[in-house]
């Protein structure tokens, strides 16, 4: 089942397409993160303002160098130590869609480690975009089942992958890193 559902996210993403999918933390909202149009439609069906910044999620982080112009040394401790899910706001962001970088150049990236997202990252060979499957300004969802049904009707694929879980769950520590190594906590 957990093949099958890889492949069908598997197709939607290399289609353009929008999936919405359990993470390493909450349920998500995600698509190709090198393509434009794609993101687009994210920021569409969450109706979120295009300069509000979006999680990238990738594999392994030896694939931070294809979409980072500089990483600190300390980010690879940082990823190899964090007891819990870690996204870190690297700056001057590359061969990433416009869309998903933000204002300043920067990009949050986590290196995911998830029975669904880590090989649905291998498949795809490319980052993919994670949001919260909320509508902008609402509450993130815990549960698959707290999900609006205004957001699994606008998404081109819902993955039938821990719809029943009820582990608690929470969105992931965000910190700032900056090309000398300081970092900064935004949400703890």
């Amino acid at each position: 089942m957990l093949r099958d559902e890889i492949n069908k996210a598997f197709e939607v993403l290399k289609s353009g397409g929008v999936i919405l999918y359990p993470t390493d933390t909450i349920w998500g909202i995600g698509c190709d993160a090198t393509n434009p149009e794609a993101v687009d439609k994210v920021l569409k069906i969450k109706n979120r303002p295009a300069e509000k910044s979006l999680i990238v999620l990738l594999d392994v982080d030896s694939k931070l160098q294809s979409y980072v112009a500089e990483i600190p040394d300390v980010a690879y401790d940082l990823i190899e130590y964090a007891e819990n899910p870690l996204t870190i706001i690297f700056s001057d962001a590359k061969n990433l869609a416009q869309n998903v970088i933000n204002a300043d150049g920067s990009v949050g990236i986590r290196i995911v480690k998830h029975d669904f997202c880590t090989p649905l990252i291998q498949r795809f060979r490319k980052p993919i975009v994670s949001t919260s499957a909320n509508l902008s300004g609402q509450p993130s969802p815990k549960f698959f089942d707290d999900i609006d049904s205004e957001i699994i009707n606008a998404v081109d694929y819902v993955v039938d992958f821990e719809q029943e879980n009820r582990t608690s769950r929470k969105p992931s520590t965000i910190m700032k890193l900056s090309p000398g190594g300081q970092f900064e906590f935004i949400r703890r």
